[in-house]
């Protein structure tokens, strides 16, 4: 009885986890990042593959040390990733101009373990002190069950990944990739503006 009682409240938080982690994740940048991310390399599985990689890691660091996360100087972290976004936003934006219509992409040719990588590398860093992290590591407090609150929140930000890389599958099948590339180059260019006010804010 007490192993199903035991088994009974893992599921639960399991739960509990996912669909918090799940809700706080949809508008996060995070999300939008993997979509651009799609659209602009190519390589659906190996952009999900890149960023669920690093979500684990993620989801690790904030159920050990949630306490240290917490502590993380934000306004220089918040400084990086805006640059990040608005490096990104730029090289999109350069790369619409190159382009012709016509033309296959430079993504079409980048290897899954390339992509994937620079999916991880984007994701990763702009994940470091977000919302998500530091809600997960405010689970793991309130619950004192690390494996379940991590495997609850790595299943929420792999399914948000997930939606994002399909929406960005089917978006590179039906608009023209001059389109997508002014899209993405904005919505990167935004992000890093919004970031950057905020770290100063």
């Amino acid at each position: 009885r007490a192993t199903a009682l035991r088994g009974t409240a893992m599921t639960a938080t399991i739960v509990a986890t996912f669909f918090t982690v799940f809700l706080a994740e949809l508008p996060d940048k995070t999300m939008v990042a993997s979509l651009v991310l799609t659209t602009r390399l190519r390589r659906p599985g190996a952009v999900w593959v890149g960023v669920s990689g690093v979500f684990a890691l993620h989801v690790t660091l904030a159920v050990t040390i949630g306490s240290l996360l917490r502590r993380l100087p934000d306004t220089p972290v918040r400084v990086t990733v805006a640059l990040l976004f608005l490096g990104g936003g730029l090289l999109l934006l350069r790369g619409d101009d190159d382009d012709d219509d016509d033309e296959q992409p430079q993504a079409a040719v980048v290897s899954f373990r390339s992509a994937a990588f620079t999916a991880a590398a984007v994701v990763g860093l702009a994940e470091f002190g977000d919302l998500t992290q530091l809600a997960t590591a405010g689970i793991a407090t309130r619950y004192s069950a690390p494996v379940a609150v991590a495997i609850g929140a790595w299943c929420a930000l792999a399914t948000v990944s997930a939606l994002a890389v399909t929406a960005g599958h089917w978006i590179v099948q039906h608009v023209p990739l001059r389109v997508v590339q002014r899209i993405a180059g904005f919505a990167f260019l935004a992000f890093g503006v919004v970031t950057a006010v905020s770290a100063f804010a």
